[in-house]
């Protein structure tokens, strides 16, 4: 238990709250005597300053309404060295869900398909396999220049097209831009 040394009695309290209450109102009457000596002019000078002040106020709450959405959230200290494979699946499901959340529903749906995992990662190995920019782009050359040929020279001679070209020599065309594009990866080094 504690001594009787540690806490007051409570007749030396209720003194000290007296004391303390006495002070607190001798503080107020200075107050309101100080307010009460004020010149007019110190009024006016007050109120002034106060509607600037607001009105300073007022417009800064108007411009800082926009700042406020802007602000980023509090982080919390990052670790050093890369983000591992959690931490930026974790921030690509943060992003995605506040970015569907803003979409009408249709797009929402639709969004929800394309981000699927499976169909993300079979879109990242057919784009980084078969529908390489440069593989298309020589296929289609190659389509238009061999089918161009090929037609000029039937028509001179007479014999009629299946339809089968464009396919072929698209497909020409195709594999030597692939094969272009691995010889370029090899000789630079750079994807």
């Amino acid at each position: 238990m504690s001594s009787p040394e540690q806490l007051p009695s409570t007749a030396e309290r209720s003194v000290e709250v007296s004391k303390q209450a006495g002070e607190r109102l001798e503080q107020l009457k200075n107050t309101a005597e100080n307010s009460v000596e004020r010149s007019s002019e110190q009024k006016e000078r007050t109120i002034e300053n106060a509607q600037i002040e607001a009105a300073e106020h007022a417009i800064s709450k108007e411009a800082g309404g926009a700042e406020k959405d802007r602000r980023e959230p509090i982080q919390a200290p990052r670790r050093k060295g890369g983000i591992s494979r959690k931490e930026s699946e974790q921030s690509f499901k943060r992003h995605i869900g506040r970015v569907q959340e803003q979409l009408s529903a249709p797009s929402r749906a639709f969004s929800k398909i394309i981000h699927n995992k499976a169909v993300e990662q079979t879109s990242d190995f057919v784009g980084s396999t078969v529908a390489r920019p440069d593989a298309i782009l020589s296929g289609a050359v190659a389509a238009f220049i061999l089918v161009l040929g090929v037609y000029l020279i039937s028509k001179s001679f007479g014999y009629v097209l299946s339809g089968f070209e464009t396919i072929a020599a698209f497909a020409f065309g195709w594999v030597i831009g692939t094969v272009y594009d691995y010889i370029k990866v090899l000789v630079t080094g750079k994807p």
